[in-house]
């Protein structure tokens, strides 16, 4: 399984958004520190979810780490958040 399906079933599961969008930005980061070659480096995360009602941006931003797990998230180099509510 891709990271990218791993990120998209975890978030499913923990999160039930209404929207997610899981984007592998890699490429873009081509030459740049912690680019790998292949992808799956670099994402954008676009998640609506009722669940982040009344949460700060940092609680949210707990809340997709809580999530994926330190040992998904110690696989990625970097994660862009863009975290509402629907």
């Amino acid at each position: 399984m891709s990271k990218a399906d791993e990120i998209r079933v975890k978030l499913e599961a923990a999160l039930a958004p209404s929207a997610l969008d899981v984007v592998d930005d890699s490429e873009s980061h081509r030459g740049h520190g912690g680019y790998q070659e292949g992808g799956e480096s670099h994402y954008n995360l676009r998640i609506r979810a009722e669940l982040f009602e009344g949460k700060s941006r940092i609680a949210r931003h707990r809340m997709v780490h809580a999530a994926l797990g330190p040992e998904l998230i110690g696989r990625i180099h970097a994660l862009a958040l863009d975290l509402d509510v629907p």
